[in-house]
């Protein structure tokens, strides 16, 4: 029972029959069973600060705890996070899985640090598992069967929830970017041609009909038209409306053919009569016609560019979002801003939520609140379970609402919808693996089973759901500080 130096070291004596009995593990053993343990655990002490076993050394002990207080940790991404602490006497680490004849099972899983001066019962990891084997043939060997097929049918069900998660949101994405890709790529096309239009354009004007300082002021009236289309205001169609009437009809005063159709060119620029009049007093009678469309040709190409530039922008912005939906370049678990994973989920919903979708959504973000420790991939995966059953369950109509907000020290994201509601009696089930209401082919019954054991599981936090018709409401709850984790004591595994 060899152990590093820093580990827990053997002290005189080993635990007298009786004593073991006060421990819940070996309470109902035999005698016989019983007096093999006391033969054959050393107790041990550890000083605090004492490592008692490192994660991925070999699983030589099982230990249980007498007394002092532990901390039981686990490497992610490299860094320790602690995932247990407890007092509680007769708690047992290790080599808990000294009975499987399986690889997993021949190091340990976890670091176990002393957090005070414990005592423990060490117990040989083979030998045991040799005595086990004989006292309980069966309970072993239903053991082995049960523990892996768990394992095995976890990593199964979270790799489908995550395909089926990435599925939907690849599906909205994909629909995100193709609608500004196809509008700068349309913007691209028609950009060609108005600049072939207004270097013909030019060409007519500059041909010696036109004075150079007449030149010179048409060349500033460009400039000055292009800083205006660059700051266009919005307007309303009845604003819109009545500035293409009065544009329609000074181009018609003036003679030019087809002012009707360049009105609209303007007005969407954000020009009026007063930048008209401007050309009109650098122009002559017979190079307005010229000018006019040479300028208007210029505020389409700056219209159309400005448009790319927004469509462009849009990509990158849904790059963004999904970049920070997926923590492709973070560290696995990290402090994290809730608000950056809820609204690059919200993104990837961009499709179904918004004015076109007929789902509105509210944002009420408390800015204010803490980082929170956690794995920001995990927790987009609930936001993005929750959400979309919420826009299932409002059926192309409603509102979503993702609320923030510190509660009682912890940090609170409550999601709600304007749905129908979910009826008590489902209320219950709904965090059960493979419940579901959807009909068959719709809904596997996983997205809330793995929400929950992301939350609770794997940051002691809790989720809970209040539900009338009209008023549903998700509301998960995460630890601020990793010192707040909670978790059960018994049978540390």
């Amino acid at each position: 029972m060899s152990e590093s130096a820093n580990q827990a070291a053997p002290r005189d004596g080993h635990l007298t029959i009786e004593e073991l009995r006060t421990l819940f593990l070996f309470a109902d053993l035999t005698d016989t069973q019983v007096a093999w343990v006391a033969a054959h655990g050393d107790v041990v002490e550890a000083e605090r600060g004492a490592v008692v076993v490192t994660e991925g050394e070999p699983a030589t002990c099982f230990y249980v705890l007498l007394s002092g207080t532990i901390s039981m940790s686990r490497l992610i991404g490299g860094d320790p996070v602690e995932t247990t602490r407890t007092d509680q006497r007769g708690v047992y680490f290790g080599a808990v899985q000294f009975y499987l004849d399986d690889d997993m099972a021949r190091d340990y899983a976890a670091s176990v640090r002393a957090l005070t001066d414990c005592v423990l019962l060490a117990l040989p990891a083979k030998d045991f598992a040799k005595q086990f084997t004989l006292w309980y043939p069966m309970a072993v060997h239903l053991l082995e069967g049960m523990i892996l097929g768990l394992q095995r049918n976890n990593a199964q069900v979270a790799e489908r929830e995550r395909l089926l998660a990435l599925g939907k949101l690849s599906a909205g994405l994909t629909h995100e970017l193709n609608n500004p890709a196809a509008a700068a790529g349309r913007a691209a096309d028609t950009l060609r041609d108005k600049v072939a239009g207004m270097r013909a354009k030019l060409a007519m004007i500059a041909d010696g009909r036109i004075a150079g300082d007449q030149l010179k002021k048409l060349v500033m009236a460009q400039d000055e038209f292009v800083k205006k289309v660059r700051h266009a205001p919005a307007l309303s169609p009845m604003q819109a409306a009545d500035a293409e009437d009065e544009l329609g009809e000074w181009l018609e005063e003036h003679g030019i053919d087809g002012g009707w159709d360049l009105a609209p060119v303007f007005v969407a620029g954000g020009l009026g009569i007063d930048d008209l009049e401007a050309v009109a007093a650098a122009a002559n009678e017979t190079t307005l016609d010229g000018a006019i469309r040479w300028l208007a040709y210029t505020v389409e190409t700056e219209s159309l560019l400005r448009e790319i530039l927004d469509a462009t922008s849009r990509i990158s912005e849904l790059v963004l979002a999904a970049k920070q939906y997926s923590q492709l370049d973070r560290a696995p678990h990290r402090l994290i801003d809730v608000h950056e994973g809820l609204d690059a989920t919200v993104v990837m919903f961009g499709r179904k939520l918004g004015q076109d979708s007929g789902i509105g959504i509210v944002k009420q973000y408390d800015r204010t609140l803490p980082l929170v420790p956690g794995y920001p991939a995990e927790l987009n995966q609930v936001w993005t379970n929750i959400i979309d059953n919420a826009i299932d369950a409002m059926g192309g109509h409603g509102t979503l609402t993702v609320r923030t907000a510190l509660d009682e020290g912890r940090v609170l994201v409550e999601i709600g919808d304007t749905g129908p509601g979910i009826p008590a009696e489902v209320r219950q089930r709904i965090f059960e693996p493979f419940f579901t209401t959807k009909p068959v082919g719709q809904g596997t019954g996983l997205g809330l089973d793995v929400s929950y054991r992301v939350i609770v599981t794997r940051h002691h936090g809790d989720i809970t759901v209040e539900s009338q018709p009209g008023d549903t409401r998700f509301q998960v709850r995460l630890p601020i500080h990793e010192t707040d984790l909670d978790c059960p004591t018994v049978g540390m595994r």
